[in-house]
């Protein structure tokens, strides 16, 4: 019997013996539909506008929807132009508008056009549940529009479409259409790791995020990074900062998150006044348009913001020798004497001389100047509202890795030994690996983010972010190191060298891909794992371990596609089949590009929705309202009429 304190909640909602049949039929019904299209992302890194039009065309699919609905009564161009509306109805109208010389008959032509691919891509909705996703304004005109018939009404569809004319809302019921066909068409996003970081926008990534109804984040490296700014940590803090400015994204912090760097700029100019700072000049990948720096001041403020790092950094690790990092503090290891550094048993010439901020006799304190600007700047990222609210929605929506539909979804990796083993991490005292050290790291990000106690010096919470950021055995980083402080002042790029962890080989190996799965508690033989982090290099195959295990982290960010060739991967999970869509560098001119999308897996019978997670919630709601009923019906339960 279910729990009394359950059925009663539930008679809230169903409060007679017909309204609760009614949800068990509907429940029913909805169990034998298709079950929604899933999209996996990853590594977003900041790209907002190609981010955009990957949700805007459904990575493809909406047009590949065009095409069979118009192949043999529309011309290539005028199917382009459909889908070219589908995506950016507002900037499409605007040429209509300035174009058309017959708009009534344009409009006509083009409501009956949009409603064919509404039918199409909600084909595996209730009735119910497509028109949640329209707009509410508009949601009766288009439910009838639907559901006439053409060849025997085309008077009330005339009718319709003048009404619509004459009220002059025409653009607001296209828009409100497109905005049906994008909805309709992604089901569920999963978004593998790294929104923030490269790109220009991440903020706007997360704008997006949060205006859809079904989303779940794994959280990446470089959004970690982000949570311990949020949290109070100076160290990620300083990181953040100097990989925005290396990245030119000035806009990002001071227009979108409203980071106040103006006591940075006024530092660096003093400090490194005579120095042109050549190793830190920023890249230009993405032009700011409201705060535009000289990018001469701009190499200054990164070389201020990196030093911190440093010597932030090295103070950490210090701190915590159960980190096994205090051979990365290495502004202890800099002799000063020469400007030299010993790695590895060979001592490299540095390629920057000037530390007006360092002390040789203690290179990892911090001048009291250097204490102030990284306090003024912590302020910032812990009162910056817009900030904390999407971070609040990445822990929210997010977890190390998630379960969901037969598939196992994490960034970065299951760390491992070089003999195959789970590799674990100390924190406080006990070793953690595989599953439990996820989970751990679970609770940790809940401490720093939501306890007290982050703000406080002594938080290893807090502290642990970092770790979490570039440790050995952090299952979000997976390299032997990090090694910006040889890739910024080491001419020879051979010693910046970062070993993998072996897991990215080892997951080649089918049977480690069934270890992970069953490590996981999941089915080796039906499932599969999903990862990013890692770019695939142009020529490399994204699938590995006889197909168990996809890794699409493609290159959507600009900073990879030199080395990918392409403009990142979407894995798309359909009631047929898994699909992998290969992307090519997004343009802002073109913008459609038709992606080479490559089968996986079909499935050995159209997946329904009784076969996926949500389909097991359902029945086992199905149950308690079948008791609820039966408790009706036999007295014990009261219904009620109001």
């Amino acid at each position: 019997m279910k729990d009394q304190r359950l059925l009663h909640i539930l008679s809230r909602e169903y409060p007679t013996v017909s309204q609760t049949a009614a949800e068990i039929i509907n429940l029913h019904a909805h169990l034998s539909l298709p079950k929604g299209t899933e999209y996996f992302f990853s590594d977003i890194h900041g790209e907002y506008r190609a981010f955009e039009h990957l949700l805007n065309s459904a990575s493809g699919v909406i047009r590949n929807k065009i095409d069979i609905l118009f192949e043999n009564t529309m011309q290539e161009a005028d199917r382009q132009a459909l889908a070219d509306l589908i995506y950016y109805p507002e900037e499409h109208m605007k040429r209509v508008h300035e174009e058309q010389l017959n708009f009534d008959e344009w409009f006509r032509v083009t409501v009956f056009r949009l409603l064919e691919v509404i039918k199409i891509t909600a084909e595996k909705f209730t009735r119910e549940h497509m028109l949640d996703n329209a707009p509410a304004d508009y949601r009766n005109v288009i439910n009838e529009l639907l559901h006439f018939q053409y060849d025997s009404n085309t008077q009330y569809y005339a009718k319709t479409i003048r009404s619509v004319l004459d009220t002059g809302m025409a653009d607001e019921l296209i828009f409100g259409m497109c905005s049906m066909i994008k909805n309709n068409s992604i089901n569920m996003l999963h978004i593998i790791g790294d929104i923030f970081d490269r790109g220009a926008h991440p903020d706007r990534v997360m704008d997006e995020l949060m205006s859809f109804k079904d989303v779940d984040i794994q959280w990446g490296n470089h959004d970690i990074k982000w949570i311990g700014a949020a949290c109070g940590s100076t160290v990620c803090v300083a990181e953040v900062v100097s990989a925005a400015i290396k990245y030119n994204n000035f806009d990002l912090l001071e227009d979108g998150y409203g980071i106040n760097l103006r006591p940075l700029s006024a530092f660096a100019a003093r400090v490194y006044e005579d120095d042109p700072c050549t190793c830190f000049v920023p890249h230009l990948l993405d032009a700011n348009v409201y705060d535009v720096v000289d990018a001469t001041q701009a190499a200054k403020m990164h070389k201020a913001m990196a030093i911190i790092r440093f010597k932030l950094e090295g103070q950490l690790y210090e701190k915590h020798p159960e980190y096994g990092m205090q051979d990365r503090a290495m502004l202890r290891r800099v002799d000063f004497s020469d400007y030299s550094v010993e790695i590895d048993g060979k001592r490299w010439a540095l390629l920057d001389r000037n530390f007006p901020t360092v002390d040789p006799a203690d290179p990892l304190r911090l001048t009291e100047e250097e204490e102030e600007l990284i306090r003024v700047l912590t302020a910032s990222f812990r009162h910056s509202e817009r900030l904390q609210k999407h971070i609040r929605y990445i822990y929210a929506k997010g977890s190390m890795y998630k379960k969901v539909n037969g598939n196992l979804l994490y960034h970065g990796c299951v760390p491992m030994t070089p003999e195959g083993e789970f590799a674990g991490f100390t924190y406080e005292g006990r070793v953690y690996s595989g599953r439990a050290g996820m989970e751990l790291i679970n609770g940790i990000i809940k401490e720093a983010l939501f306890s007290r106690r982050h703000f406080d010096e002594e938080s290893p919470g807090r502290d642990f972010i970092w770790y979490l950021w570039c440790g050995p055995c952090s299952p979000l980083f997976g390299k032997s190191k990090m090694a910006t402080f040889e890739s910024t002042f080491i001419k020879d790029k051979a010693v910046c060298r970062e070993e993998m962890n072996p897991y990215y080989a080892f997951v080649e190996d089918e049977k480690v891909c069934f270890k992970i799965l069953r490590e996981f508690g999941m089915d080796p033989m039906t499932s599969h794992i999903v990862n990013g982090h890692v770019p695939v290099k142009a020529g490399e195959s994204p699938v590995k371990g006889n197909g168990r295990l996809f890794m699409i982290d493609g290159g959507i960010s600009k900073a990879y596609q030199s080395k990918t060739g392409i403009g990142g991967y979407t894995l798309i999970y359909n009631s047929h089949c898994l699909a992998l869509a290969e992307h090519k560098p997004y343009n802002a001119q073109t913008k459609e590009t038709s992606p080479t999308v490559h089968i996986v897996q079909n499935m050995s019978k159209r997946v329904l929705v009784e076969d996926t997670d949500k389909g097991t919630e359902m029945r086992e709601l199905m149950e308690s309202l079948q008791e609820l009923m039966e408790q009706y019906r036999s007295g014990a339960m009261k219904e009620r009429y109001e």
